[in-house]
């Protein structure tokens, strides 16, 4: 009987799910076949005696879906140039996804980067950025590793051509507004010369105006070019409505001035030159706030790149020498002094320090370091030198997985952005048609050509797909960078979001709610048996074991200074305890489930097990040739957060349970220190998701808190999978939420870090939609049929450009955000 899981491309509904689970059911031999449409996989149970793996992947592939070789499956991120709104990033989302070879590919407006997973025997890496640069934007060089001065000096240069695109048109705008509107306002302190009057000179008043507006079109160049390109390949974007509705303001001015030209002066009514001109210096300016405050929102993954040293001291032939920190191999020797951070991972092998690792969990107090310990590179040594091997270097130290992670987290959406994308993706076509509609149901009621174009650039110019864009990237980057800072990884936008809902989370006891560090407390033998003795025998018996509580037995033997005994046979039994052969006897270490299954009678010990499991310490059993020896008590200490976090969680509406393997009696002694009600006892580790399953059968959202090891299915399983107190191992597969430090408090901080994002993430969808559900309508001329003001073109694109700032403003104040203490 086998059991595999085959990875699923181009399934596009739960019918195709349906579908892929009918043909593989159909197949002789194959026993379930289960489609999880959502994760894209199919799970198989099939007797390889009847049917291959093979003929299972050639059934799928025969009904028109694809087979992914998770081993071939490469991700990539690749920075873009030139996109300039939302539609333009579903615009290459778009293409990409068409791309044969190409699995997933999401694009995010606010980061300016295209996450894609791709398979590399398809298709090239250089084949991608071809898709990218056909569809009209720059795919800019992947860098191996992260560089956050590149980084920083292409949006520095981004912002000062902006900005001085801004100052150019600004100059030509201002007088040029100011010719257009002195005729209209006669109280004016400054008339117009007398040279340029326009009831006089028509036609030199009019050329000036064109002379003025050329600069702005120049200044502006770029909404043209990429804006009429779009429009040529049929995926208009923000670019294309600016680019109609100013063009259209234009060529109406130039007929007007032609009109002059030919001596109709009245013509002079018609130049619309000053809406153009200050519709781009709006949007000019619009553009260069956005693009600082993108800035602004990468900051987090900015400082955590900026971390890392550029130079390490390696000792080689007995000499000190600087090398670039690229050129660090495994296993060099490297030199740090006092006040110099940690190059790369590694272990000391020489020297005592104080190192400061607030960087990677956030703790501020300095660890102490001796030989054998572990350092993380961009921490710092803050007093004395020490000398490490490198362990880790490039993109294995913890760090870089961290920016790794943190990268992934920003470039990923959460579901909220689904409906926000769907529309951003028709949006701007249907902006185009109402302002067609609006032109034309307006000159048909009657109304002058002038009024009517009014209208039409007035909807173009007002609707703001950019605004529908930033609303949710921006906050889930100000969010998970915020998380990074104080040491909780936030893996996606997806666990971001779904964090908010959680009103359930079961703990894991052992590391979690505890130390994780047990020490032995009672050690109670039967007649015939010393105390040192079964300490010794049990001592040589957990040798083999890497259970904490093993551990804590074979430290107290060391500490007593007791010989260890050389053990034949290990075996350990899961959920029970251990089985070794020590010097010809038989012993049995583990609960009372192992003793009672191996029929061993407790005796007298019955009562005294009853006592220590009351006070909450663990009653290890001792049997000798199948005949209870003893028992050694061993007790985890709570942690110092454990019962304040327990108790935030339930003042936020949270139901707290624990999970553990150990006795009933033990669990609620320490779901007793800490203030937890429900209690999961006596669970063995395959079975913790089950009883995770169970919670989620009640209709409950449960996070998972554990230390990911024995944990992992449990984490996988819950809806959050927060995995705690593993900083130096970042790279765990089945949490969504990594916590740096082993502290509790934590967990109701990335908890309402979550509900701060998804708040602040539908604040930003409400103005966003608000401002086009009711600007689209103004603009089109509603308030002018009950006797209302008419939308001025100029208005339309000062409000279009404060909207999209005013969601990316809105997205930083998350950075006001602070940890609960």
């Amino acid at each position: 009987m086998n059991k595999e899981t085959v990875k699923i491309s181009g399934m596009t509904c739960a019918a195709c799910a349906n579908r892929i689970e009918k043909a593989i059911g159909k197949l002789e031999g194959v026993l379930k076949a289960s489609v999880n449409f959502a994760a894209e996989k199919l799970l198989v149970e099939y007797d390889n005696q009847k049917v291959s793996l093979d003929k299972i992947r050639e059934t799928i592939e025969k009904i028109g879906y694809g087979v992914v070789d998770e081993g071939r499956r490469k991700t990539v991120i690749i920075p873009i140039e030139g996109m300039t709104c939302a539609a333009c990033a579903n615009r290459i989302e778009r293409a990409l996804g068409k791309t044969e070879g190409i699995l997933n590919a999401s694009v995010n407006f606010a980061t300016e980067k295209a996450t894609v997973e791709y398979d590399p025997q398809i298709i090239r890496l250089s084949a991608i950025r071809q898709v990218i640069e056909k569809t009209g934007y720059k795919a800019l060089s992947i860098e191996k590793k992260a560089s956050v001065d590149e980084d920083k000096l292409r949006k520095e240069k981004e912002i000062r051509t902006l900005r001085r695109k801004f100052i150019i048109s600004a100059i030509f705008a201002a007088p040029l507004l100011y010719l257009a509107m002195v005729p209209m306002i006669s109280w004016l302190p400054f008339p117009i010369p007398g040279f340029l009057e326009p009831m006089h000179h028509p036609l030199r008043y009019a050329l000036t105006q064109l002379a003025l507006v050329i600069p702005i079109i120049i200044a502006g160049n770029r909404f043209y070019t990429v804006g009429f390109k779009a429009l040529v390949q049929r995926s208009p974007n923000m670019d294309s409505l600016i680019a109609i509705g100013t063009t259209a303001a234009v060529i109406y001015s130039l007929y007007s001035t032609y009109q002059i030209w030919l001596g109709n002066s009245h013509a002079v009514e018609g130049l619309y030159f000053e809406t153009a001109g200050v519709i781009i210096t709006l949007i000019l300016l619009g553009k260069t706030l956005e693009a600082v405050s993108k800035g602004k929102t990468s900051e987090a993954i900015k400082k955590l790149m900026g971390l890392a040293p550029k130079t390490a001291i390696v000792i080689q032939d007995g000499k000190e020498v600087e090398v670039p920190i690229d050129e660090v191999e495994i296993g060099d020797v490297i030199l740090v002094r006092p006040g110099e951070k940690i190059p790369v991972d590694g272990e000391v092998i020489d020297g005592h320090t104080a190192i400061d690792e607030s960087m990677l969990t956030g703790e501020s107090i300095p660890v102490d370091k001796k030989a054998g310990d572990k350092v993380y590179a961009a921490s710092i040594n803050t007093n004395g030198v020490i000398r490490f091997r490198a362990t880790k270097v490039g993109d294995d130290t913890a760090l870089a997985q961290i920016i790794r992670l943190v990268e992934e987290a920003q470039s990923s959406k959460a579901p909220i952005a689904q409906m926000a994308d769907i529309v951003s993706g028709y949006f701007v076509p249907i902006v185009v048609a109402i302002a067609i509609l609006a032109f034309a149901v307006w000159l048909i009621a009657g109304q002058s050509l002038a009024f009517a174009l009014t209208i039409f650039i007035s909807v173009l110019v007002i609707a703001c797909p950019c605004a529908l864009g930033l609303a949710t990237p921006t906050a889930i980057m100000v969010g998970t960078g915020k998380g990074a800072e104080y040491g909780i990884l936030i893996k996606s936008g997806e666990a971001l979001e779904t964090a908010h809902k959680i009103n359930t989370i079961v703990f894991d006891k052992t590391g979690t709610i505890t130390e994780g560090k047990p020490e032995v407390t009672d050690i109670i033998t039967v007649s015939g048996m010393t105390r040192e003795r079964l300490l010794q025998i049990a001592a040589s018996a957990e040798k083999g074991s890497e259970h904490p509580l093993g551990e804590a037995i074979v430290r107290k033997a060391e500490k007593e200074n007791l010989g260890i005994l050389n053990a034949e046979k290990f075996e350990a039994i899961p959920g029970h305890g251990i089985e070794v052969t020590i010097e010809g006897m038989n012993v049995l270490i583990g609960n009372r489930k192992l003793m009672d299954e191996r029929g061993i009678s407790l005796d007298e010990l019955e009562s005294h097990s009853d006592r220590l499991a009351d006070e909450g310490k663990t009653p290890m059993f001792v049997a000798v040739d199948n005949r209870i020896s003893g028992i050694i008590a061993v007790a985890d200490v709570v942690k110092e957060s454990s019962a304040k976090a327990i108790k935030k969680l339930q003042s936020m509406g949270i139901e707290v349970a624990m999970i553990t393997g150990d006795n009933r009696k033990t669990a609620r002694a320490i779901a007793r220190q800490v203030g937890i009600d429900r209690v999961l006892a006596e669970v063995l580790p395959q079975d913790k998701s089950n009883e995770v399953k169970k919670l989620q059968a009640e209709g409950k959202k449960v996070a998972m808190v554990g230390d990911g090891i024995n944990d992992a299915p449990a984490l996988a399983q819950a809806d959050i999978g927060i995995a705690i107190g593993s900083g130096t191992d970042v790279a765990m597969e089945s949490a969504d939420i990594v916590l740096m430090r082993s502290d509790l408090m934590d967990v109701p901080t990335a908890i309402n870090l979550s509900k701060s994002t998804i708040r602040n993430i539908k604040e930003n969808l409400f103005w966003a939609f608000g401002y086009n559900v009711a600007g689209i309508p103004i603009a089109a001329g509603i308030l002018h049929l009950f006797g209302g003001p008419l939308l001025n073109p100029m208005f339309a694109a000062a409000a279009m450009s404060l909207s999209s700032v005013s969601v990316l403003t809105n997205a930083l104040r998350l950075k006001r955000f602070k940890p609960y203490k």
